[in-house]
């Protein structure tokens, strides 16, 4: 088992589109159905695979390109400590004072560090200036315990 760090920012706007952000319904709709709904599954369909933003589940990462991931570590805590860099370098950007508070990171990336250690993933976002939106996430890979039928995206 592995782990891979994923890192995503842009629009709150752009992160607020769940279409883009969940896999296309494994039934497409009737071919009789109503056009607009047949085109926007063939779009979901064939953008959810390529598009850079954060799935609503975490392990779908997994099959978004490899080009977006942004670390891999066989050891959990390596991993965590990537995610800890992540959080102190984004801090003074958070909307929140609250989010700030360097206890309050140091437990994120402790309880990082015991999940990713019994397999699970980890996943946080974080409003940012402007309406900005981060996300960041550690996703544990061969195989993901949530839906280990999901390849791995770099072996």
């Amino acid at each position: 088992m592995h782990h891979h760090g994923y890192l995503w920012t842009g629009p709150k706007q752009r992160f607020d589109d769940e279409a883009l952000r969940r896999p296309p319904h494994p039934d497409p709709p009737p071919a009789d159905g109503r056009p607009e709904l047949i085109q926007r599954y063939k779009e979901v369909k064939a953008e959810f695979p390529l598009v850079d933003l954060p799935p609503l589940e975490t392990a779908y990462w997994l099959i978004k390109p490899g080009k977006l991931v942004r670390g891999t570590w066989e050891e959990a805590k390596e991993a965590a400590e990537w995610l800890g860099e992540q959080l102190t370098g984004h801090a003074t950007r958070f909307a929140s004072e609250s989010d700030r508070d360097s206890t309050w990171l140091a437990i994120l990336v402790e309880s990082a560090t015991e999940r990713l250690g019994r397999g699970g993933d980890v996943s946080h976002g974080f409003y940012l200036e402007r309406p900005s939106f981060l996300s960041l996430a550690l996703v544990c890979c061969s195989p993901n315990r949530t839906t280990p039928e999901l390849e791995c995206p770099s072996r």
